[in-house]
């Protein structure tokens, strides 16, 4: 064993933990190269026939002195060229001198000693585990230069088993898979991104989370404070970006309060919802906390939520109620979380309960009281049964036009925003409270079955004819494709009833709302408000952590929606993501095909040129088939069902049969 520089200083070898770095034979004579020593970064340098090791860090900018060479007898930092002698880190003619570390050479190995990691609790390490308390559990992102000392302090929450860190192939995907897991859940999740591309990246996503009220927390490193405002490497005004897609944005400074703006942050996630923003300037996030520094959690910081209506309100539906003799519910996304007691009350009235197409799912179409989807989405036995009701009983939907609401119908609405009632035209009796408390009080105050026709004989009937249509649909072929028909009836035979199901934007969109029938205690996710093409396949990978592997998780797609994200089969693939995705491929953006068609327009620019996506799932180590027949698609979906792992069937579909 030899021994050769004994570091900047006295150093009590002793104390020191030795590192296996390189082999003697692995650095030539006159090189240099970056090795680590624990979580040191050493520069370890072969000169004159001997070797040493220098802290990786140039003392005058923190250039990488391990990518450095050696030029006239100096180590030459590759950032601006300040020298050091290659041995003892000394710089001739600067008082800047590296710092280097004990090296030993034993057997041919060579070790490098640096002292024992004894992390400081920081002011991010407080953050982190203010999260965990507020029950965050995931985190979706990419770690990158202007984030690392928060990154840091999540991987230590990861490594005490708090949370599960997934990493992203883009920061797009973050945002949809914590949007899709707020969604499911009720909960944030919450998505970390650098300064500058890699925040701006998570808007279209945050913009999903907002206008469809799902809980996320944003987490944003920036450039240091001391440069910002000149126009640094990466400086963006993230306060100014994100000011109208948060419910709650804030810039974690030295003197902030660390575990209260935590903790702010998950409050404001949670009660609006919303998108909560947390900026990080790259100085604060290494900052010590204050040995008396403790976590934030939400005792004490949240009362009940379960809000009562207002008694005048609560009376003038029931007039209405008693003397309905045909009642409607529809319920919207909304009411996702209140289904046992809608259904309950549903029962009581006999009435048929209509979803909007966002809400597909949240009560199963085998119910004998369901009635399918509403809108340009949806079936012909919705509409049916909205055109005969008398009365309509409205939770949690907002009316969008895609829905299609009859506005000319007595219409009982209850949300527990006021603002979404009566939004776009006045209702008869608007009730403001949280939508389970007040079916409940009206169910209390009504008889355990009211007078009104029995409808659920009407449903049936409306469901033969149209089951009948469907089916007589499957037989569709103009030989360009498989029919959609064909593959949700799959589906319906195949999928789990316990399954999430997350759709994206197009001409299959339309199709799963028609064809596809819920069972069970499925759940349905989509990009409602936004629409956002691309949304599929990473709400697949925010439900599959939100099931924690639980529940199956189904994606379907186009072709156009999934390019945007299918890098991501690589992430599903890195976390053995049991992710079945179904993609109709029919070579175009069917659905701007079909508008332009609608409009008469010429049909221009949604042509698209693909790969065989099944062989591209292969190459990423998924399970891929393509399916072109009919007769393929069952044995198909079931084999991508049961692949332990993630498994795509590409459908060669018919652009037109939808």
């Amino acid at each position: 064993m030899t021994e050769n520089g004994a570091g900047n200083g006295s150093v009590d070898t002793a104390a020191l933990e030795w590192h296996r770095v390189l082999a003697e034979s692995e650095l030539p004579e006159g090189r240099v190269a970056t090795v680590a020593a624990g979580q040191k970064s050493v520069a370890l340098v072969h000169y004159d026939g001997e070797f040493s090791a220098l802290d990786n860090h140039c003392p005058h900018q923190g250039g990488p002195l391990g990518e450095g060479s050696i030029e006239n007898g100096l180590l030459r930092c590759p950032w601006h060229g300040f020298d050091y002698c290659p041995l003892d880190g000394k710089s001739p003619g600067f008082d800047d001198e590296a710092v280097t570390y004990p090296l030993e050479i034993r057997d041919g190995e060579i070790f490098v000693g640096v002292a024992p990691d004894r992390h400081v609790r920081t002011v991010t390490d407080v953050m982190a585990e203010t999260m965990v308390n507020w029950g965050v559990r995931h985190v979706f992102g990419m770690v990158g230069h202007s984030n690392l000392g928060l990154a840091d302090a999540l991987r230590r929450r990861e490594q005490e088993g708090e949370l599960t860190y997934i990493g992203i192939r883009h920061e797009g995907a973050a945002a949809f898979a914590a949007s899709a897991y707020g969604k499911l859940t009720g909960r944030p999740a919450a998505c970390l991104t650098i300064a500058g591309p890699g925040a701006t990246n998570l808007l279209t996503g945050l913009w999903d989370a907002n206008v469809d009220r799902a809980p996320v927390l944003a987490l944003t490193g920036q450039v240091d404070t001391q440069v910002l405002g000149p126009g640094a490497f990466q400086e963006v005004d993230l306060v100014g970006a994100f000011g109208s897609v948060t419910c709650w944005s804030q810039p974690v400074l030295r003197d902030s309060k660390h575990a209260e703006l935590m903790s702010l942050a998950c409050k404001n996630a949670l009660l609006t919802p919303g998108v909560s923003h947390l900026i990080f300037p790259d100085e604060v996030q290494t900052i010590p906390a204050a040995a008396e520094a403790e976590a934030g959690s939400p005792e004490g910081r949240m009362g009940a939520r379960e809000i009562s209506p207002p008694e005048e309100s609560v009376e003038e539906a029931l007039k209405r109620l008693r003397s309905a003799k045909r009642p409607v519910i529809i319920v919207g996304h909304g009411a996702r979380f209140d289904m046992d007691a809608v259904t309950a009350f549903a029962e009581q009235l006999g009435a048929p309960v209509i979803t909007t197409f966002k809400a597909k799912g949240q009560i199963p179409e085998t119910h004998p009281l369901a009635a399918g989807v509403l809108g340009r989405s949806g079936t012909p036995v919705a509409s049916w049964v909205m055109n005969e009701a008398d009365l309509l009983v409205v939770l949690g939907a907002s009316f969008s036009n895609h829905t299609g609401i009859y506005a000319g119908h007595p219409i009982i609405q209850v949300d527990i925003d006021p603002a979404q009632l009566g939004k776009f035209h006045p209702v008869e009796v608007p009730v403001w409270g949280e939508i389970a408390t007040t079916v409940e009080r009206f169910s209390s105050e009504l008889p355990d079955r009211l007078e009104t026709e029995d409808q659920a004989a009407q449903l049936v009937e409306r469901w033969e004819i149209w089951r009948a249509e469907k089916r007589n649909r499957e037989s569709d072929d103009r030989g360009n494709g498989i029919n959609s028909a064909s593959v949700f009836a799959a589906m319906n035979r195949l999928v789990p009833d316990d399954a999430v199901i997350a759709v994206d934007v197009g001409n299959h969109a339309y199709s799963f709302g028609r064809y596809y029938e819920c069972s069970g205690s499925q759940r349905v996710l989509m990009s409602g408000y936004l629409g956002s093409i691309g949304f599929a396949y990473p709400a697949a990978i925010g439900a599959w952590a939100a099931s924690e592997g639980e529940r199956p998780i189904v994606a379907v797609t186009g072709d156009g929606g999934f390019a945007q994200y299918m890098a991501e089969v690589t992430t599903a693939v890195k976390h053995g993501m049991d992710i079945t995705h179904v993609m109709l491929n029919n070579g175009q953006l069917g659905k701007i095909s079909k508008e332009q068609r609608a409009g008469e327009w010429e049909v221009w620019q949604t042509q698209l040129h693909n790969p065989n996506f099944a062989e591209y799932a292969n190459n990423c180590g998924a399970l891929g088939i393509r399916v072109t027949g009919a007769s393929e698609i069952e044995p198909a979906i079931a084999r991508a069902l049961a692949h332990d792992g993630p498994a795509m069937v590409e459908v060669m579909s018919d652009a037109d049969l939808v």
